[in-house]
């Protein structure tokens, strides 16, 4: 098979994201894999080749998962009291609620 610079772009491309152990196998096998569909096309190659990346992506740990949710924490800004004077308009149903009673 002729080496086609958009095909081996889009190796590369792929192999990006792949540790740099697993980069060589899987350039080995995207171009076996190329050979053997017959692939002289960008669109038929992603086609062949991404659930063949998929087969060689480790993904990493993700260690923020450990600590739980951000949004949960405490700080400073939501435990304290407000700041200033309460606006008129924040306790309208309630005012009016007592002067009909």
């Amino acid at each position: 098979m002729a080496t086609d610079p958009a095909l081996d772009a889009l190796i590369s491309e792929l192999a990006a994201s792949l540790d740099r152990s697993q980069r060589a196998a899987f350039e080995t096998a995207a171009r076996a894999a190329l050979a053997a569909a017959g692939c002289s096309g960008c669109g038929a190659a992603y086609r062949v080749l991404a659930p063949l990346q998929r087969e060689f992506f480790d993904p990493p740990s993700d260690a923020r998962a450990l600590s739980g949710p951000r949004h949960h924490r405490l700080s400073k800004l939501s435990q304290a009291e407000p700041i200033g004077a309460p606006d008129p308009r924040e306790d309208g149903r309630a005012r009016r609620a007592l002067r009909t009673v």
